[in-house]
């Protein structure tokens, strides 16, 4: 889930990330500031890009939110296969629409399950 404004810290300095997740928790505290109109298919848009950063440059990390990455994988059994070859962004919206949720929140409830059950 995003951040209810009131508890929002100012976000960190690209510098003291650590990984994509730091960036992440960024983004949950100001969704509208990273992702046009808090929309999921922008945010996986530059999560594409994070991932190709580090294939081309070839720095430590996997490349979790590449469509084929763990996060797509993982996530097209938690929504039952429903959209097939979709990429996770578009599944997720449609999926809020569904739900009758954010598509924000609910890509972050997302997120948080698959950190827990791939921390393993």
């Amino acid at each position: 889930m995003t951040v209810p404004q009131g508890k929002r810290r100012p976000p960190r300095p690209v510098s003291e990330m650590r990984d994509v997740y730091d960036f992440l928790e960024d983004v949950r505290l100001r969704p509208g500031m990273y992702a046009v109109h808090s929309s999921v298919m922008h945010l996986h848009s530059i999560l594409l890009g994070f991932d190709l950063a580090v294939q081309i440059h070839g720095t430590a990390g996997a490349t979790l939110f590449d469509d084929d990455g763990a996060f797509g994988e993982w996530l097209r059994h938690q929504i039952n296969g429903q959209y097939g070859s979709l990429i996770w962004g578009y599944a997720i919206e449609l999926e809020a629409k569904d739900r009758g949720v954010p598509a924000m929140d609910l890509f972050f409830e997302l997120l948080d399950k698959f950190r827990a059950e791939t921390a393993r």
